[in-house]
């Protein structure tokens, strides 16, 4: 597990979730090159569908841009050694 400690930019998540984005990404890092950025955010998106259903979106890199519509209380953007995180659940149609 990465030592590094996630700085949170923006969130609307209830805390213990926002934990859970953190602890995954972190694993996803130890078990990712970190240069494979789709990899990485293959594996946050995965977990979040498989814990709180399906929707999720995950981007994941070093630099990018957003703006995104979410569902209130799915948002977070965080860093986490040099990456930066973006992970939200969609909007329903």
């Amino acid at each position: 597990m990465l030592e590094g400690k996630a700085v949170v930019g923006d969130s609307d998540m209830p805390q213990k979730m926002q934990a859970h984005a953190m602890r995954c990404a972190s694993r996803a890092l130890d078990l990712h090159d970190v240069t494979d950025c789709k990899e990485i955010a293959r594996y946050i998106k995965k977990e979040f569908d498989e814990s709180y259903g399906p929707g999720w979106q995950c981007i994941v890199g070093t630099s990018f841009g957003s703006y995104v519509t979410h569902s209130c209380g799915t948002f977070i953007h965080f860093f986490l050694e040099r990456m930066a995180f973006l992970l939200f659940k969609g909007m329903p149609m």
